[in-house]
């Protein structure tokens, strides 16, 4: 992916469809838990029978099937301690 990075937006229907755009990778299906990877963080979802509809490599197009329960980004664990994180 280039530095420029693809528009993400997320559109959840009844809870039973969720759209997504600008994902860079699918990184895990499981029918309770969906992992993607996109410009802004790590997307899980979670849910029952969640399976992948569509998955297209233009615009990071995925689409995802079942009852969708949460949706939540996981941001990356920052290490060092607080001065560290204050001062760089």
């Amino acid at each position: 992916m280039t530095d420029e990075q693809q528009p993400h937006s997320l559109t959840l229907k009844n809870r039973k469809t969720l759209s997504i755009t600008g994902a860079t990778e699918v990184l895990s299906v499981e029918e309770e838990a969906v992992v993607v990877k996109t410009g802004l963080g790590t997307l899980v979802i979670q849910g029952r029978g969640l399976k992948i509809r569509t998955l297209s490599p233009e615009g990071g197009r995925v689409e995802v099937d079942g009852t969708v329960i949460a949706i939540s980004y996981d941001e990356p664990k920052r290490t060092g301690g607080v001065m560290r994180r204050l001062f760089g």
